[in-house]
């Protein structure tokens, strides 16, 4: 069968921050593909705000380069297991993957998790292992954990038969040797590995078309954007054409721009043909999975699997005291029409209606993928308010299964007792133990994802902050009955609508941790910190001292008051309970009660106690 020997389709797999986006770079420098007066940002391919502050990859990215006569398209996947979703779809597009491990860490949570999907595709890998340069690196030792690895996941006799790339990305340079002495100056080895050995895409263009949409983009002068890959045939601009849809209908249209890759940038194209990564436009529906035929030869491609939600949240209009203060979209149809602009391109997202018009069941892959939509959103100048995350339990052959997730915990020593038996206190089941002999210590656990909903502050606490924890999806289970994790601490609750005042936060530090500063607004019914009992207490720290002359001049100057604890966004969401909201605007996160008035919450509590008792 004939190939097409000048392109190759490639993606990069690997565990957060082991290094995958740095090498695109790089080898986007090496290949010349950037003009040498060119300026680029580091780690160019992640070009979202968040994704530059984070250090993550949130969307997957597709880019080409230019290697001599090769044409290399290159799709930089998410490590995350949230956006698994990107994950499974890309490795339909390519012909192999470049598995990037950290040359100290080995493989992680995500690097079983990605290459799973890679395998489940028969894609070939190549190894590249990163960081070849850090004084602590095992690079022997690491492609053993590889190769165990996809024992593990029931590669065959061809994918075990990898080459194994030893780089730093960071200085951008590569070896086919282990010993970091040995680095070449260049990515040569790296180049080379990937011509010889991942497969050029088969040519069928004389055959009819088939092009598949992976990923969506939206434009403001084109309308929606389907990118694919040509898997048969070919397409031009102007060209009338069928598109299969997902429920089995059938719509027509004419291909108005056809765009191809090199660099950052998108260059039109009149015509593209099989093995090609284009991006289309002139169908305003288009939805990822959808198949483009001929009209005269209608044959979709298998609809593609796209991972379920495993977690879900109520968005609602904020009716806070504060409302419609620090925001500006505020209403429930600036709300709704975001959440539903979210969906032309989140597919792994679902919005719900609710019975209210004022709020919305939002389900996603896991609270990165939910806290990431939120933190737009309040960027983009949105106020909302959101309920405590809930897994989604599923009925599966007649009996209720929840969400498990395989959590891999890297911590010294001395901390291993107290992470068993919190973790076991949250029902998580331990898998595996090694002692690295470092004084590090590797755990393996299977744990209900509602016990680890809020389990991350714990986590750092009790480590002191040496602790690394990884998770991702592992299957569902039957449901275990009983609670499994969440918060055990009471709340300091306001009874008064004003400024918080030093000397009012004082007279209740004993009583817990407080949340706001001096001067912070406040309201009847905000959290204002957490209590050192179980049980909530209303406070008021806006109280202000009566002032007599009897006092000396100089003795409220030497009292000094402790830090308020100030929380993130994703920290505020896993510190809810069922009864608290978390109102967002694009100046504040603040935590509150549903039911701000105190009379209201125990008449309620009350009702609850005589309904269990009863």
């Amino acid at each position: 069968m004939k190939q097409r020997e000048n392109i190759r389709n490639i993606a990069i797999i690997a565990h957060v921050d082991h290094g995958k986006t740095t090498l695109v770079d790089k080898l986007l420098h090496q290949s010349g593909t950037f003009r040498t007066n060119e300026h680029v940002e580091e780690r160019a391919m992640d070009s979202n705000a968040i994704e530059k502050e984070r250090g993550i990859t949130i969307l997957a990215k597709n880019t080409a380069l230019q290697y001599g006569d090769t044409r290399i398209n290159i799709l930089d996947t998410p490590g995350h297991a949230d956006f698994g979703g990107e994950v499974e779809r890309i490795m339909k597009m390519v012909d192999g993957v470049l598995l990037v491990v950290d040359s100290y860490e080995g493989c992680m949570p995500q690097t079983r998790f990605v290459l799973k999907k890679a395998l489940e595709q028969n894609l070939k890998p190549i190894v590249v292992v990163n960081k070849i340069d850090k004084p602590s690196a095992r690079p022997s030792e690491v492609v053993d954990e590889v190769v165990d690895l996809l024992i593990d996941l029931g590669a065959d006799e061809e994918q075990l038969e990898f080459p194994v790339i030893y780089a730093s990305a960071i200085n951008g340079t590569a070896s086919l040797d282990a010993d970091p002495a040995n680095q070449q100056e260049n990515m040569t080895d790296l180049f080379t590995a990937i011509i010889d050995y991942i497969p050029a895409p088969i040519d069928n263009s004389d055959e009819g078309l088939q092009f598949q949409v992976t990923m969506l983009d939206y434009n403001d002068y084109l309308g929606r954007v389907g990118i694919g890959r040509v898997f048969r045939g070919s397409i031009e601009v102007g060209q009338p054409v069928a598109l299969m849809k997902l429920d089995g209908s059938v719509k027509q249209f004419r291909v108005t721009k056809l765009f191809g890759f090199l660099g950052l940038k998108r260059v039109e194209i009149q015509r593209a043909i099989s093995g090609d990564i284009i991006a289309i436009s002139g169908m305003e529906e288009i939805n990822v999975g959808e198949t483009v035929c001929p009209l005269d030869n209608q044959e979709p491609l298998p609809i593609l699997r796209i991972d379920e939600p495993t977690l879900q949240m109520t968005f609602s209009v904020n009716n806070s005291p504060f409302a419609g203060r620090e925001g500006k979209f505020v209403t429930s149809r600036k709300i709704e029409e975001r959440l539903r602009a979210q969906l032309e391109t989140d597919v792994s997202l679902r919005v719900d209606n609710t019975d209210s018009p004022d709020a919305w069941v939002v389900s996603g892959r896991g609270e990165l993928h939910l806290s990431i939509l939120i933190e737009n959103m309040r960027r983009e100048g949105f106020e909302l308010q959101v309920s405590k995350p809930e897994v989604i339990v599923k009925e599966i052959d007649g009996v209720r299964s929840e969400p498990v997730e395989r959590v891999q915990i890297d911590v010294p020593d001395e901390y291993t007792g107290a992470i068993m038996e919190s973790v076991g206190e949250r029902k998580g089941e331990m898998l595996n133990m090694v002692n690295n002999g470092n004084g590090q210590v590797r755990l393996e656990f299977l744990v209900p994802a509602r016990g680890l909903i809020g389990y991350t502050t714990e986590f750092m606490t009790q480590t002191r902050g040496y602790g690394i924890i990884n998770h991702t999806f592992d299957s569902y289970q039957p449901l275990l009955e009983g609670r499994v994790g969440g918060r055990r601490q009471g709340v300091l609750v306001s009874m008064e609508n004003g400024k918080a005042s030093q000397y009012g936060i004082m007279q209740v530090e004993d009583r817990g941790i407080i949340f706001v500063d001096p001067g912070a607004e406040v309201y009847e019914g905000m959290i204002v910190g957490e209590h050192t009992r179980e049980n909530d207490i209303t406070v008021n720290i806006t109280k202000i001292k009566q002032m007599t002359n009897m006092r000396s001049a100089n003795k409220d100057q030497t009292v000094t008051m402790k830090k308020p604890k100030i929380m993130s966004l994703e920290e505020s969401l896993e510190y809810l309970n069922d009864d608290e909201l978390c109102e967002i605007t694009p100046s504040s996160i603040r935590l509150r009660k549903k039911i701000l008035d105190k009379n209201e919450r125990e008449r309620i509590e009350k009702k609850k106690k005589i309904a269990t008792q009863g």
